[in-house]
């Protein structure tokens, strides 16, 4: 009895010595292609206003973008025309425990060689996550609008995944992306993240606290670390305000709305978290409306969007569809 014993708690000693990341390294890649016609809740793209005048909005959220003009103008190229605002999909970011994991991409891992740490979830509520960002103009290679200079003309394409970025699981790294996180690193400045919160489940985030995620907890430090991890829902919806954050102050993505944004993009590295709202298409594409509503503003409570979305196997990794705010100068002969 006491051999069986001894042998029991070797097995469990051995058991809880394996480091999570070994665990996640370990794990199985799984995923599908996003449907985009019944994957995508396509009332996200309102509201639509043409001329400063909303001419279809189904009951969908917006804010105050600053456009005012009704008729607009552009020097490069020339051309004067009507005022459009609406919501483009236009990325897609994806959240996943495995290094190189591609759930949007049917599963598949692609492994270059360079090692890269795994998923961790750790005593304490610490966990990390790795992150893939794509272009995903739905509207433009799907052909709903032909030719609209309105619309991002590219094609679907994976151009960032942090697997590969060494500032990504570094947060002394990281430092010098956001040296500013020094600033709101305490319980007063976090404090005021309620504020947010409360703000983004009721509409959209306060733009003037940028430091702050809603709900999810403190935009900073931008990499895969989250500090108070409550689900895997609310730790990938903060991984995926982060790496949107990221990819502005790294000015891989620019500015698309307000008047600045009417002749085309614009620089904007300190991004507005109201110029985004956020869509899960993997692993249960969030197609079903709550309150009319299938989208989530940045920082919005995951409490009921994110019930039963977590689920073992093929529930642990995300990926959620970026509508992005987009103010243009739609020309008078479709330039």
């Amino acid at each position: 009895m006491s051999s069986l014993l001894r042998n029991i708690r070797a097995v469990l000693v051995l058991a809880f010595a394996v480091s999570p990341s070994s665990w996640a390294a370990t794990t199985t890649c799984t995923g599908k292609f996003m449907n985009p016609i019944t994957d995508v809740c396509w009332s996200c793209a309102f509201p639509l206003k043409v001329g400063g005048t909303t001419i279809m909005d189904f009951g969908q959220e917006d804010f105050d973008s600053g456009v005012s003009n009704p008729l607009c103008a552009c020097s490069s190229p020339p051309k004067v025309g009507l005022s459009i605002s609406f919501y483009e999909p236009a990325r897609l970011v994806e959240v996943v425990r495995k290094p190189y994991c591609f759930p949007s991409l049917g599963g598949i891992t692609i492994d270059p060689g360079v090692p890269a740490p795994a998923h961790v979830q750790a005593r304490g509520g610490k966990s990390f996550y790795q992150a893939h960002w794509y272009i995903s103009p739905l509207m433009f290679w799907l052909e709903v609008i032909v030719d609209n200079p309105c619309l991002e003309q590219n094609v679907f394409d994976l151009v960032y995944f942090t697997e590969l970025d060494p500032l990504w699981p570094d947060s002394e790294l990281t430092f010098i992306l956001n040296p500013d996180a020094v600033l709101f690193a305490n319980p007063l400045a976090q404090g005021a993240c309620a504020a947010d919160c409360v703000a983004a489940t009721a509409g959209f985030p306060l733009n003037e606290l940028f430091w702050c995620a809603g709900c999810q907890g403190s935009m900073y430090p931008l990499n895969g670390w989250v500090g108070n991890h409550v689900g895997a829902v609310q730790a990938s919806t903060l991984i995926a305000q982060r790496m949107t954050n990221k990819m502005h102050r790294e000015l891989l993505v620019w500015g698309a709305h307000g008047t600045s944004g009417q002749c085309g993009y614009y620089p904007i590295p300190l991004m507005d978290k109201r110029a985004y709202k956020t869509q899960m298409t993997y692993p249960i594409p969030n197609t079903q409306k709550e309150n009319g509503k299938c989208c989530s503003t940045m920082g919005r409570t995951t409490v009921i969007s994110g019930a039963g979305k977590e689920f073992p196997y093929k529930g642990e990794d995300f990926a959620y569809m970026l509508f992005r705010k987009r103010d243009c100068c739609q020309g008078a002969f479709g330039f």
